[in-house]
């Protein structure tokens, strides 16, 4: 009798166990993917937020970085295409034609349809609302350049950069968009995209992750500023205040953007991620302090940009500093791993996700930044704590001209004050040889800001067809 009862206690337990996994799902299953949230300001300059020393005021990055971790490392492009198209991709924009130099409006190039964008990769994951809220700026000559051929399910904002904020015009045409329809409203541009934001993260559906990206026009030129935001700046300079009111707006969308965020029952499982797409323009007002150079430049002012991310549910918090090199090109395959989806093979970017948890070392490689715009091109390579600039023809075995060579300790020169290339022959000879081998990955696509300008007319309220 004692043996038959025994029997059924452990027929009673199987059995319940055989329940649970019926109706319970296990721990991986139940893990919910993040919701994913990038934020990306254009020419923010690294100490032009609160939480790097900035005197212009950011209440709510400066909260977002006290919360999570700020990115003392993180590496942008030095201008704004480049950075976006590595950010979709996870791939260096050399090796698609898309890092000499930005889309201007009579670009023919684009982001090609063969890459894999990070919302197309979210895609089949269960993020089945994928929004974009801003500046695309990743080509429009083609409507398969375009954000909804290129993943998203929604697209409000403009194509180009450097559109009126308050008439939504570049080049005398509205550039002005929802879905793929132009749309003529009135409002400051940077507010409407916060509001934006804010409403694509209150009517996702509570039960699936969804991914938004926000890539705000601020502070970018022209320097335009609403009237009550230049009277909370009225005891700064006419340049600074103008900047500083610019800022401010930007700040107050972002935390419009965030609030929304962060009121919803999900709100432990949302991903974000903050950074500008390249340093700051001083003579525009931005601020790169400490650091050396400015936008359109590969010393650490162009490159090195304030960032800041969290993530409560996956560890990412607490207001730490992350001092390692990361950037643009880590974004999708960071979030890709955040999600559990499988990262293509072509990737140059890395997860950077357990360096930042301290649970594996950041892996040492190049990391590049390049720039041909104009007639004069610029290179840099950093490995460990060198870094190599270059000026002039540098990718040739055989230059036509005669290129210039920096180096730089970065660890006990932060400020790239001290050319040391003639103390460490080998080393530059070293970063030499990378960065020609990164010039071999080059493929046509963006040419210099002005081929093709001469002539040009925009199409009508900048409606792309064919």
């Amino acid at each position: 009798m004692r043996n038959r009862w025994m029997g059924l206690s452990f027929n009673r337990q199987a059995l319940c166990a055989l329940l649970a996994l019926l109706i319970f799902p296990t721990a991986a299953e139940a893990a919910r993917k993040p919701n994913v949230l990038v934020i990306v300001a254009d020419d923010l300059g690294f100490a032009d937020v609160g939480f790097n020393g900035g005197t212009i005021p950011t209440p709510n990055l400066d909260r977002l970085a006290s919360t999570g971790v700020n990115l003392t490392g993180f590496r942008a492009a030095p201008m704004c295409s480049p950075t976006r198209a590595g950010l979709m991709t996870g791939r260096w924009p050399l090796r698609f034609g898309m890092m000499r130099a930005v889309v201007p409006p009579w670009s023919k190039y684009g982001l090609p349809p063969e890459e894999n964008p990070l919302a197309e990769l979210l895609a089949p994951a269960g993020y089945e609302q994928r929004g974009l809220a801003g500046k695309w700026h990743l080509g429009h000559a083609r409507r398969e350049f375009l954000p909804l051929a290129q993943g998203f399910t929604s697209f409000y904002g403009h194509y180009n950069g450097a559109i009126d904020y308050f008439t939504h015009e570049r080049d005398g045409e509205t550039d002005w968009h929802r879905g793929d329809q132009t749309v003529k409203e009135p409002g400051y541009s940077t507010d409407l995209v916060g509001a934006e934001g804010a409403r694509f993260i209150r009517e996702a559906p509570a039960d699936k992750p969804w991914l938004l990206y926000v890539p705000l026009n601020a502070p970018h030129s022209p320097m335009q500023a609403k009237e009550d935001d230049l009277a909370k700046f009225s005891g700064l300079g006419p340049k600074k205040k103008v900047y500083a009111a610019m800022v401010h707006a930007m700040d107050r969308a972002i935390g419009q953007i965030l609030t929304a965020a962060e009121a919803r029952p999900d709100a432990a499982e949302t991903l974000v991620l903050f950074f500008s797409d390249n340093g700051g323009i001083p003579k525009a007002g931005g601020n790169n302090g400490p650091y050396r150079g400015a936008k359109l430049g590969v010393y650490e002012g162009g490159t090195r940009s304030c960032a800041a991310m969290r993530w409560p549910s996956g560890g990412v918090t607490g207001g730490k500093r992350f001092d390692g090199r990361v950037g643009y090109i880590d974004v999708l395959p960071t979030v890709l791993a955040a999600a559990g989806v499988e990262t293509p093979k072509n990737l140059d970017g890395i997860d950077f996700l357990p360096p930042l948890r301290a649970s594996k070392p950041l892996p040492e490689r190049p990391w590049f930044s390049y720039i041909h715009q104009d007639a004069q091109a610029h290179a840099s390579v950093h490995l460990g704590p060198w870094k190599l600039v270059a000026h002039g023809d540098f990718f040739s075995e055989s230059p036509s001209a005669k290129a210039t060579w920096e180096l730089y300790d970065l660890a006990a020169d932060p400020k790239e004050a001290n050319d040391v290339a003639a103390q460490h022959s080998k080393k530059v000879a070293e970063l030499r040889k990378l960065l020609r081998e990164f010039g071999t990955w080059q493929n046509p696509g963006v040419g210099p800001y002005d081929e093709g300008r001469e002539g040009f007319k925009p199409p009508k309220d900048w409606v792309v067809g064919g």
